[in-house]
């Protein structure tokens, strides 16, 4: 029987980096993985929940539970991020014994970063891509400290062929942007993502790899005002280099 997952798109990835939605999704159906888009989904209320507007950010739980709950099979992010808003924060946005609380129950435990989904559900850690370059990782904080996800993006690494690891000094820690946090200390932000920045090109890498939407646009900013032609990329669209799956 096939495996079935929706596609959770998040906002920042369906924004700014739709074409790695689509490798995602090619990846996954790839391994076998049937994947549909719920066309209806929404935010799902991570910066209203992390300012403080824990009520607009219920409703907006609500909304996003509507159209995922309803639905079968795995949910799949490319963001820690927001996955760690829906499996970790949604139970606590509603009262206990309420079918909105079952619902969020229900959904945290189907819903996975993609990476995550990949080693610990499909339990794949090669997918065939080819990637010939020296690239360097950097550790979302979403993905490392609240997912627990601290080797598996490097396994998938490791197994792409020609791709030549190089260890990042400072590799967990924070890139500066943090979400709103960025906003709200932008002096402190930018202090951060310099210091990131320097480590990165002192690698020497061509490429610096990382899991979230926010980090990579951070850390590529970061990046071109330094005046580096180090690229930035999802993790996915390494993954899917050269085909990805043969």
């Amino acid at each position: 029987m096939a495996i079935k997952a929706q596609l959770f798109s998040t906002c920042l990835s369906e924004r700014f980096f739709p074409g790695t939605l689509e490798r995602l999704v090619t990846l996954l159906e790839r391994l076998g993985v049937v994947v549909d888009y719920p066309e209806s989904q929404t935010c799902c209320g991570q910066p209203q929940y992390n300012s403080g507007f824990r009520n607009d950010a219920r409703d907006m739980a609500r909304q996003w539970l509507k159209v995922f709950a309803s639905l079968e099979g795995y949910i799949v992010s490319p963001s820690a991020s927001c996955v760690h808003m829906v499996r970790n924060k949604y139970p606590d946005l509603f009262p206990p014994d309420t079918p909105e609380y079952r619902r969020a129950l229900d959904v945290a435990e189907r819903t996975f970063e993609f990476i995550e989904f990949l080693t610990r559900v499909l339990k794949v850690t090669d997918v065939g891509a080819r990637f010939p370059h020296k690239v360097t990782y950097h550790a979302s904080c979403h993905l490392l400290r609240e997912l627990n996800l601290r080797e598996e993006l490097k396994q998938l690494l490791m197994a792409v062929r020609d791709l030549e690891l190089i260890p990042l000094s400072g590799e967990e820690v924070c890139c500066g942007f943090g979400g709103i946090f960025s906003v709200v200390y932008p002096e402190v932000s930018r202090t951060m993502v310099q210091a990131k920045v320097e480590d990165i090109m002192a690698t020497g890498a061509e490429v610096v790899v990382a899991g979230d939407a926010g980090c990579l646009m951070n850390i590529a900013g970061g990046l071109k005002k330094a005046g580096s032609s180090i690229k930035v990329m999802h993790v996915v669209d390494v993954l899917a280099s050269n085909g990805g799956v043969q």
